[in-house]
């Protein structure tokens, strides 16, 4: 049975410019007592519908609007969000965070960044485009039904789904503060996906998915080759067992890559080198992956399509300009990724790499964070084993960045004399992330931009597979 929500934005403060309520808002703060303030807007619209057996299951369309404040009162420092933005709301914002302000604990490392560090890039970024919003809800609908139909009809064993969906967003992010920083930009996004379910013989079912996701409609992937390629996925699982522990080369399908790129970010993120709290804490200048390893983080990228990455924004979440950032070198630990806080507790410079919620502290966030690619094809680094393990998903959270240990659920298909046989599941990978980056022995030429985190197909040693 299909269900439907709708909420939009109304009432007085449709029309409110977000950019001069900033600034009342922290000029407001700092008559309250405030020795520095920041405030933070957002708003947005999103769509999302799924279809299930040509059905709409769920439509949703909503709007929102919010504000958080941060204040300063010396060394203490409180924040404060709200979604009422009528006068008594930002009253109730200014004398909440001042208040909490007065109750914290003094901390010397706290503080807006300097002056002289903010800015903004002032090129378009191309990071918003209206023709997400071009189509009417019935072709946004029909979109959904497309990918799931083309997923259905692909093959007599895909005999039911868990959807196919579409969604769109818009967003506009407002950042001002008391030393001068005022700052905006606008988002939007668009994707289709379709989950398939298969069945083989014996009644077994196995599902799987794919998707495309876009900052511009024109760039979107036909709904039918997202059902078809959804398809090809499940169907390949079909037929899956477990097999004996043994320690073999495993290779990373991209979209799983992805996720060890993640864990070094997470290692080399200055809230766990401070707290010493990662397997990278005293390693700067080291060498810690294979020679081959180059891994960027980068704000500031326009994809060849012409389109800013997800990870793009013209200044991050304390109002620096962000930057292109070499994170790994040919192996060797390059920088820490920094906001202003964990830099100051480790006597070093933020890179730029400041997130913002409404509520809380700023933390820390990667950009277009990628692995540079290599020259071999999938098909060349499969060639090359005979006998291993081909991942294509993964499980659970099994990664200790004080450790490096890592252990995660994971199922694929394995590799037989350079080829893609039988499919695998209820199976552990298991290894350390000090070695896996080190044990990186091919990467893939496959990489595609398909969302903020990217690597392409890699190859890495000395890992176990735990079966039966």
């Amino acid at each position: 049975m299909a269900e439907a929500a709708t909420q939009s934005v109304t009432g007085p403060n449709i029309d409110l410019d977000l950019k001069s309520l900033a600034a009342e808002v922290i000029a407001r703060a700092v008559k309250a007592g405030a020795t520095d303030a920041e405030a933070v807007v957002s708003e947005g619209d999103e769509f999302s519908v799924s279809v299930r057996m040509g059905e709409v299951e769920t439509l949703q369309e909503s709007g929102s609007r919010g504000m958080g404040l941060r204040v300063f009162v010396g060394k203490r420092s409180a924040s404060a969000s709200t979604s009422d933005l009528t006068p008594d709301g930002i009253a109730q914002l200014v004398s909440g965070a001042m208040a909490l302000a007065q109750v914290t604990e003094e901390d010397a490392f706290a503080g807006l960044p300097d002056e002289t560090d903010f800015g903004q890039l002032t090129d378009d970024l191309h990071l918003y485009y209206d023709d997400v919003y071009s189509l009417p809800a019935v072709e946004r609908i029909d979109l959904a039904r497309r990918a799931e139909a083309a997923a259905l009809s692909a093959d007599a064993r895909i005999t039911n789904s868990q959807g196919g969906h579409f969604d769109a967003a818009t967003g506009r992010r407002v950042l001002a503060n008391s030393r001068g920083f005022l700052g905006e930009y606008k988002t939007s996004y668009c994707g289709i996906s379709a989950a398939p379910l298969a069945m083989d013989a014996n009644g077994s079912m196995q599902r799987d998915s794919w998707s495309s996701s876009v900052r511009r409609m024109g760039d979107l992937e036909s709904p039918e080759s997202i059902g078809q390629e959804a398809a090809r996925r499940a169907l390949r699982r079909l037929g899956a067992r477990r097999v004996p522990t043994q320690r073999v080369p495993i290779v990373f399908a991209p979209e799983v890559a992805r996720s060890l790129i993640g864990h070094l970010f997470e290692a080399a993120s200055g809230d766990s080198i401070w707290r010493s709290a990662s397997f990278l804490a005293g390693q700067l200048g080291e060498s810690i992956a294979a020679p081959s390893i180059t891994i960027v983080d980068d704000h500031t990228m326009i994809l060849p399509s012409g389109v800013g990455g997800f990870g793009t924004s013209p200044f991050d979440g304390e109002g620096l300009p962000t930057r292109r950032t070499v994170v790994v070198q040919d192996g060797v630990l390059q920088t820490y990724l920094l906001n202003t806080y964990t830099g100051r507790k480790l006597n070093m410079r933020s890179t730029g790499n400041a997130t913002r919620g409404l509520a809380g502290s700023p933390g820390i966030g990667s950009g277009n964070l990628y692995l540079l690619p290599g020259t071999l094809t999938p098909e060349h680094i499969l060639a090359e084993i005979p006998s291993g393990f081909y991942v294509t998903s993964l499980m659970g959270f099994g990664a200790n960045m004080v450790t490096g240990d890592y252990s995660r659920g994971a199922s694929g298909l394995w590799i037989e004399n350079g080829e893609l046989t039988y499919a695998v599941e209820e199976v552990t990978i298991a290894g350390n992330l000090r070695e896996m980056l080190r044990n990186i022995t091919a990467i893939g030429n496959d990489q595609i931009f398909r969302s903020s985190v990217t690597s392409p197909t890699l190859r890495v040693d000395g890992m176990t597979v735990a079966g039966a």
